[in-house]
């Protein structure tokens, strides 16, 4: 399928950043549909799910649309792509602000850039949330990563991270303070901490991939 006839549903459930999502996918020639109905959702050939703000509100915010059963469901059975807060709740669960259950689609858990590492050599505190340009490590030949050179800058913007509890599924890795994971890899589902949309033309060229991916991740091993 041509990235001009895909049809790409962006889930809303009132806390994402959807706008730049759709301008991207429609700038590379995607037909964006932006809807919070499963029903609408259910009807395209592939899910972006993006998130902005904290990881219990949009929680909520995703069951109260009735959209929990849609996302565990779309991210089994069609190209899915995670981004940012999108990627986290895809996990078992999450310590921010308490202990919240995720979708549990992927193995491991959401925690906090630990307090006693955000002091540099000098005693300066870095800033929480992480928000910037950083390098993405590469962990694993993807179909996403076709043409997006190892290393490049991906644009974040964070105070959690996902800490994987099977290691066969980090994709990506980047650092801040410590090394973190920045992306995941299961089947057809891709998810990232960092923002593509907003990422230049390396991550113009990740979401590419995506309207052209089948799905089928093929042959990966570690890089």
């Amino acid at each position: 399928m041509s990235a001009a006839a895909t049809r790409v549903g962006i889930v809303d459930y009132g806390m994402g950043n959807l706008y730049s999502v759709a301008k991207a996918v429609e700038h590379l020639g995607g037909k964006p549909i932006v809807s919070g109905r499963g029903s609408e959702l259910a009807a395209t050939d592939r899910i972006i799910f993006p998130g902005v703000g904290a990881f219990g509100d949009c929680m909520a915010a995703l069951e109260a649309r009735e959209l929990g059963d849609f996302i565990r469901t779309a991210a089994q059975t069609r190209p899915f792509l995670g981004i940012c807060l999108g990627m986290q709740m895809l996990m078992d669960s999450s310590t921010e602000h308490g202990e919240h259950a995720g979708l549990g689609l992927l193995p491991g858990r959401v925690i906090a850039f630990p307090e006693e590492a955000l002091r540099t050599a000098d005693g300066r505190r870095l800033k929480i949330p992480h928000m910037g340009w950083n390098e993405l490590h590469q962990q694993m030949q993807h179909p996403l990563f076709a043409g997006v050179p190892q290393n490049a800058w991906f644009y974040f913007v964070h105070s959690f991270y996902v800490e994987p509890s099977a290691p066969g599924i980090l994709a990506a890795s980047s650092d801040y303070v410590l090394p973190f994971c920045a992306a995941v890899a299961a089947d057809n589902l891709f998810a990232l901490q960092c923002h593509p949309e907003k990422s230049g033309i390396a991550g113009l060229r990740l979401i590419g991939n995506f309207l052209d991916w089948d799905g089928d991740r093929g042959a990966d091993h570690a890089i």
